[in-house]
């Protein structure tokens, strides 16, 4: 069975997502209220949690100044990298001042407590998540050296993601995957050099209308942005949280 801590470890790492609220007595016990049904040795705790979670949205939009804890909706990434080798053409893809949002509207569809390997695992649903920031691509195609920069911008509609959080050292690992994506639109600038707005808009409804063939592509990228983003957020915001005040054995 998972070790105590690293269960309230991981479990407040969620419950910290969900608690972007400023610190007051009232606003502590209603959080208490919210989660007292939920006992950690009960076998409806899954259940109890989920619904919890998803009581927790109004507070998403603000932090908890007095414990560190920075707003989450939206929530900003540093920089994510990608590379990948590949025969004749490898690249690296690097995007920076990320910013996410779409989490006050979120809901968690599925929670789940893996105690054997010290991990939670809950599923989202977003009906719309956007994202932006800046971006510097690096690529080899057969010898021929290119390198890019700009601005990017990505609509995910219908969109829906699965969380795995384990403690490791003194943070956490947060892996994020995509489950399912209605509908995208993303828009990234500078792709041709030397363009103008006309090309970039004709290039634009190219990406955004063949996306879909090209999705095998475009979702280990997601995977890297959204996880890097949590692991950075949970690590620094969330490992001093008093858990214990709000779920009890």
């Amino acid at each position: 069975m998972m070790h105590l801590k690293y269960y309230v470890f991981c479990v407040g790492a969620v419950l910290l997502s969900c608690l972007q609220t400023s610190w007051s007595e009232n606003e502590a016990a209603a959080i208490q209220r919210i989660f007292s049904p939920c006992k950690k040795k009960a076998p409806e705790f899954d259940l109890c949690i989920k619904r919890a979670f998803n009581k927790l949205r109004p507070y998403f939009k603000v932090g908890i100044p007095e414990l560190g804890v920075a707003p989450f909706d939206p929530h900003f990434a540093r920089q994510v990298k990608q590379t990948r080798a590949l025969a004749g053409l490898g690249f690296t893809l690097t995007l920076r001042d990320v910013s996410e949002r779409g989490w006050t509207t979120s809901t968690v569809t599925k929670y789940k407590t893996d105690w054997d390997n010290e991990r939670i695992i809950y599923s989202q649903y977003f009906p719309e998540k956007w994202l932006n920031g800046n971006y510097e691509f690096k690529g080899d195609a057969f010898g021929l050296g290119m390198m890019r920069t700009g601005t990017w911008n990505l609509t995910l509609r219908d969109y829906s993601q699965t969380t795995r959080i384990k403690r490791s050292g003194t943070g956490v690992d947060v892996h994020v995957e995509v489950d399912h994506i209605g509908d995208m639109e993303i828009h990234v600038s500078n792709l041709i050099r030397g363009n103008d707005g006309i090309f970039e808009r004709m290039l634009d409804r190219v990406i955004n209308a063949t996306w879909k063939p090209g999705f095998a592509v475009i979702r280990p990228l997601i995977n890297d942005l959204v996880s890097t983003a949590f692991t950075e957020i949970f690590s620094n915001s969330f490992r001093n949280f008093p858990l214990d005040q709000f779920i009890k054995d």
